[in-house]
């Protein structure tokens, strides 16, 4: 075992974790953090396949994001190249969470929540929105706010790009990029940079 999860992961996960990636073969690499994403599972020409997590996730986080990437590993070793997150990577995906919905592993303001996400898992857990901010404690990066928490006309930066928030739609708000006047639409859960 090449990389040691106790200072990533909740304690109590650690062994099915490790058990997980010695019977799969799993080939784990974890990175700085990356804008776009949490993880990623990739395969090479040589046939060797690789998984990578960000280094900046809480453990509850990081768990999820893992056994997201796990689970993609073992559908294309059993399924080959099927959809990224079709119904055998969803299949695979709960199979593989349910022994770590416990709350020696997961605290019980997120079980609930994780339980109903993993009935019909998306493709990023941010798109789930409850339980995005109580995997995050519902607390932003250190000087940054959700973009939720703006007054509606606040002005920030997200990817270095300034834009202007504006009105609700179901679950999104439109904003304004300042630079090309175009609305982009953003999850209410999306950190980001006021501009005082």
């Amino acid at each position: 075992m090449t990389v040691s999860l106790v200072k990533y992961i909740p304690e109590k996960a650690v062994p099915l974790v490790e058990y997980l990636i010695a019977e799969h073969k799993i080939n784990l690499k974890i990175v700085n953090q990356r804008q776009t994403k949490h993880g990623d599972f990739r395969t090479f020409a040589n046939g060797r396949t690789q998984i990578t997590v960000n280094n900046n996730l809480n453990p509850y986080q990081f768990l999820l994001t893992l056994i997201h990437e796990i689970a993609h590993h073992v559908t294309y070793k059993k399924f080959g190249a099927v959809k990224p997150h079709g119904s055998e990577w969803k299949t695979v995906f709960q199979h593989l969470m349910l022994p770590f919905l416990h709350p020696s592993i997961y605290p019980k303001t997120i079980l609930p929540l994780l339980a109903k996400y993993i009935k019909n898992p998306k493709a990023s857990t941010d798109t789930d929105v409850k339980l995005s901010l109580a995997l995050k404690s519902n607390v932003a990066e250190s000087g940054k706010n959700f973009i939720f928490e703006l007054s509606y006309g606040s002005v920030f930066v997200f990817k270095n790009k300034h834009y202007k928030k504006g009105n609700k739609r179901r679950t999104r708000y439109e904003c304004l990029n300042l630079s090309n006047k175009r609305v982009y639409l953003f999850n209410q859960n999306v950190e980001v940079l006021r501009v005082k």
